[in-house]
């Protein structure tokens, strides 16, 4: 059964103070199916004030009983995995395979920073005068506001989370307003671990107001946002008038390179796995797929009868490989994206339209012969459609996978050493797979370069961004 979710204050579940609530909606079948809490600005005041009061004591209470306290979240996670994946396929729709793996996954992020955390080291400087000494530490930035997206609704908050409290600091956190519950549920783990209250916040409403209200409070030290560019960078400008350090994870349009000398069945089994898991709706999904001549139609028609295996249907249902998209409005840019490409001249291969008459489903597709003009080859279409193109040399696959203002991952395939070194280091990106599919894991940075951000939301770098640095140079009397 799902859920009404409330906010969470100051360690209490409680409605927000004007005691409004939203719908939130079954992507499967368009039905509503709860119903969430909305912040007011005074919800937003006490989470701050509840996060100052409690911020000196988590601060001083040291790396190792922070540690303690989000592994023993991480446990609980994992121990209500099977109660929590429903619900967030009820209000996500995703497979249930898929979210079975991405709450257990969340619960790994956060052992890791528990451990990580334990590892902020500082450093001692030789000092030109022996009577000098010169010291570098790490101190928790202070109170981060965070902001996490309806795609991953608890991996993406487990690692601003964990980051967060790992380094810490406390983290008011505005979670996906279309999928609610599951966040919640997670945030529900952590409360019932023992971080202390005021420590971790969580609120929903109005993502303008929000976003307005805690990036210009005067205590709020950090933000931490995860979604579109163009949302990222309005964030990033709010913040930057108050100085205050930013994590962007945006958008992506991630090119996928297969030369002629790869292992083909294993460069379509990773891709066609990696375009349509979570219906496409991730940023680092491959989008455009850059063949080599020689194989071109082998993997095109390799990967035309991947995507034919790939069952849509409502993510609870037994043998569910690709559930819905999120809402009505992902239905109607696929429309718009695909209308344009049919404009410019590009051949819908497989696919192309909404996928029965409920729900938000929609067809896995395959087009190919887009030029550089079509808006499927510019804008992220964050849906689940691939992008086939041709090239004869690696330069000119170079060329392309660089030609647009995003960097956030890249895919290439090839036996040869000497073509890998080559790609890896001509692509602009902050993160490039070789052969497999070989990110988001929480030991490894995720974050990208240009128009898709800055920051990482993974790895020792990720915890980083939640830290600052303090030089001491004393003179000894």
């Amino acid at each position: 059964m799902y859920p009404d979710t409330q906010l969470f204050l100051a360690g209490q579940l409680r409605p927000g103070g004007d005691k409004a609530t939203a719908p939130v909606y079954n992507p499967a079948t368009g039905e509503q199916i709860g119903r969430f809490a909305v912040a007011t600005t005074g919800d937003l005041d006490e989470a701050v004030a509840a996060a100052e009061r409690a911020f000196p004591a988590w601060r001083a209470m040291g790396p190792l009983k922070r540690s303690a306290i989000l592994r023993k979240a991480a446990d609980l996670v994992r121990e209500r995995a099977a109660a929590m994946a429903p619900v967030m396929t009820m209000e996500q729709g995703k497979p249930l395979a898929e979210s079975e793996r991405e709450v257990t996954n969340s619960g790994d992020v956060l052992e890791w920073f528990a451990e990580e955390g334990r590892r902020a080291y500082g450093r001692l400087i030789p000092a030109r005068d022996p009577n000098v000494m010169q010291l570098v530490t790490r101190e928790p930035i202070g109170i981060v506001a965070a902001f996490s997206p309806w795609n991953f609704p608890v991996s993406q908050a487990a690692r601003k989370i964990a980051a967060a409290l790992a380094a810490g600091c406390p983290i008011i956190l505005k979670g996906p307003e279309d999928t609610p519950a599951s966040c919640a549920l997670f945030v529900q783990c952590l409360a019932d671990a023992g971080v202390p209250a005021g420590i971790l916040s969580l609120v929903y409403g109005d993502p303008a107001t929000i976003s307005d209200h805690l990036i210009a409070h005067p205590s709020v030290r950090k933000v931490s946002f995860t979604g579109s560019t163009a949302v990222g960078k309005l964030l990033a400008a709010k913040a930057g008038a108050q100085m205050k350090r930013c994590t962007m994870e945006l958008g992506g349009h991630a090119p996928a390179i297969v030369c002629d000398d790869a292992d083909l069945e294993g460069a379509v089994k990773t891709l066609a796995m990696a375009k349509f898991r979570n219906a496409g709706q991730i940023c680092i999904a491959p989008t455009r797929f850059l063949v080599q001549d020689k194989v071109y139609d082998t993997v095109l028609g390799r990967f035309e009868q991947a995507a034919k295996a790939v069952k849509v249907g409502d993510g609870l249902a037994a043998g569910t490989t690709m559930g819905p998209l999120a809402h009505g409005r992902r239905i109607e840019a696929m429309e718009g994206f695909l209308a344009d490409a049919a404009q410019k001249g590009g051949e819908i291969r497989l696919g192309g339209k909404r996928h029965g008459n409920t729900g938000h489903f929609f067809e896995p597709t395959i087009i190919e012969g887009l030029g550089s003009d079509a808006r499927l080859m510019n804008e992220e279409p964050f849906g689940p459609i691939a992008l086939f193109s041709r090239f004869s040399e690696i330069e000119e696959a170079v060329a392309e996978a660089n030609r647009l203002s995003y960097g956030l991952a890249a895919y290439a395939f090839t036996r040869s050493s000497a073509k890998a070194h080559k790609l890896s280091q001509s692509i602009e990106s902050g993160m490039v797979s070789i052969n497999h599919h070989g990110m988001s894991l929480p030991e490894v940075p995720h974050g990208g370069i240009k128009d898709s951000g800055y920051g990482s939301e993974g790895g020792a770098e990720a915890l980083e961004g939640y830290m600052t640095f303090k030089y001491v140079t004393q003179m000894m009397v």
